[in-house]
């Protein structure tokens, strides 16, 4: 018989702090219990933004991309199995012509193996990065696309951001801080796009969602939503909203696409 698909997933990935959260960490950690045991995974961070599209380099240590937090968090790490076999299907997956750098050095930044350490803490998967390389949703949907033929080789597919991320405007940075009416705006809109199934209104985010500029100042953390979108069987299908919510008054509003 042969095994049915991987999902897609589009995840909120939080700051290192995200680990000592029981309730946000308990929910990845059941969500990916449910899932089928991965061959391999892929992930693109909001955190490492390069064009041509590039891929990180498997046993390279970790990138420790944040700041003042506890030192604790800059000692810990995440060694995964070699996933150049996956690099390698990767390049072999794109058109002739478009090029994709294999970094020698580069490693997971924290939008990878902050929430990876939580949902397979046992780091015996191949884990492969790849570089957000636009910012396009289109062009992002469309490199999606490429990638989805990945899934049926037992392939977890992960856009990694957070569904809100106005951090210059947030006053209160207690985990449990009341969402501010711009986070909760946004994230009722997004809510709403995705259960319709709604690609065009999601694309429009800039002119069409409430909150912005606020919710996303920068939009690195919300863009990665298409390249899941993209990878699904049909990014019109409405997925599974696995996670809602808010942390430090930024929405944790999660998806799985099939």
């Amino acid at each position: 018989m042969t095994a049915p698909a991987m999902p897609a997933l589009y995840i909120g990935h939080g700051a290192p702090p995200l680990l000592d959260d029981p309730l946000w960490s308990g929910q990845l950690a059941a969500w990916a219990k449910d899932l089928p045991r991965p061959k391999a995974i892929l992930i693109v961070s909001a955190h490492w933004e390069s064009a041509p599209i590039s891929l990180t380099a498997s046993g390279a240590p970790l990138v420790y991309d944040f700041g003042g937090f506890d030192p604790r968090y800059y000692r810990m790490t995440y060694e995964t199995p070699d996933a150049s076999w996956l690099a390698n299907r990767i390049v072999s997956s794109m058109p002739d012509g478009l090029s994709v750098h294999q970094h020698a050095s580069r490693g997971l930044d924290h939008g990878a193996w902050v929430p990876l350490k939580i949902m397979y803490p046992d780091a015996d998967i191949p884990v492969l990065q790849m570089s957000l390389p636009t910012q396009d949703p289109y062009q992002l949907l469309g490199l999606g696309q490429r990638l989805r033929e990945l899934r049926d080789e037992g392939v977890l597919i992960i856009g990694s951001g957070f569904m809100t991320h106005g951090l210059p405007f947030l006053r209160d940075f207690s985990l449990d801080a009341r969402a501010p009416g711009w986070s909760s705006d946004f994230d009722a809109w997004a809510g709403e796009a995705l259960a319709r199934g709604d690609v065009d209104e999601l694309a429009a985010y800039k002119s069409k969602a409430p909150g912005m500029p606020y919710a996303h100042p920068t939009v690195e953390h919300y863009t990665p939503l298409f390249i899941t979108l993209g990878a699904a069987t049909d990014p019109t299908t409405p997925g599974e909203q696995k996670i809602d919510g808010f942390w430090m008054g930024l929405a944790k509003r999660s998806l799985q696409v099939a």
